[in-house]
């Protein structure tokens, strides 16, 4: 019977830490949706990532003429994690790091292209964490 305790409470211990770190997603992915406000319209779809040392995230997306959109970062921790937008050519077009790691930030597109999204750690914060992106947009009230 002693032999089969430790295993047993190793695999209890483990489901318990698994629960407490997916309701701890689960409240960032409601924190983050929280900051995608109407008119934005967002996919169900939550990019997340699990960074530690210098590893980047990398997410692809097609943005389109004339919608207004918001790319919103969530982290458990505050500036823990930086985002930038590239086009396919890795043309710099914005990075969070250059604007105090701003976790959100709001765009036109004019002319419709596929972006990448990359999400890095600032090591100087954090050397691991969790990092969860919404892509919203709204149409132009113009057109």
């Amino acid at each position: 019977m002693k032999k089969y305790f430790f295993p047993a409470a190793l695999f209890s211990m483990a489901l318990l830490l698994a629960g407490g770190l997916n309701a701890q997603i689960d409240q960032m992915a409601r924190d983050c949706q929280a900051e995608m406000e109407t008119p934005f319209i967002t996919s169900n779809k939550t990019l997340k990532a699990f960074l530690t040392g210098e590893e980047v995230a990398e997410f692809r997306t097609t943005l389109f003429d004339g919608n207004i959109y918001r790319v919103v970062l969530c982290t458990p921790e505050a500036q823990a994690v930086a985002f930038s937008l590239y086009d396919t050519n890795r043309n710099l077009l914005y990075t969070s790091s250059d604007h105090s790691f701003s976790p959100s930030w709001d765009f036109k597109m004019e002319g419709s292209m596929e972006c990448i999204i990359e999400a890095r750690l600032n090591n100087k914060v954090s050397e691991s964490g969790v990092a969860m992106l919404l892509i919203g947009f709204k149409h132009n009230e113009q057109n």
